[in-house]
């Protein structure tokens, strides 16, 4: 079943999430390479493509799991859980209607 994980960050975390971005794209990369992400992306401050010193204001991964344990668990493990960026992240049972 696919899961969405809602991430919040923490108020002037753009440092912590730049330095830690690259093992955090690691992770989805291997859910990717397993066929088992459906997206993922950051969300910007502001509405741009680039918001530059804005920063972000979460993320947002959907993606396949064995139950919503197992979500859970690797949500808790992300790198930005461990460099302080997310402040709250939530994880919700997502079902995919469209596009099919």
């Amino acid at each position: 079943m696919f899961y969405a994980i809602v991430a919040r960050d923490r108020e002037g975390s753009l440092d912590a999430r730049r330095a830690a971005r690259p093992r955090h794209l690691a992770r989805l990369e291997q859910l990717q390479e397993a066929g088992r992400l459906l997206i993922a992306g950051p969300l910007p401050a502001i509405d741009s493509p680039d918001p530059g010193p804005a920063g972000f204001t979460g993320s947002l991964v959907v993606a396949e799991f064995a139950s919503l344990e197992e979500a859970q668990a690797w949500a808790a493990e992300d790198p930005y859980m461990e460099a302080g960026v997310y402040e709250q992240v939530d994880v919700f049972p997502f079902l995919k209607v469209l596009p099919k």
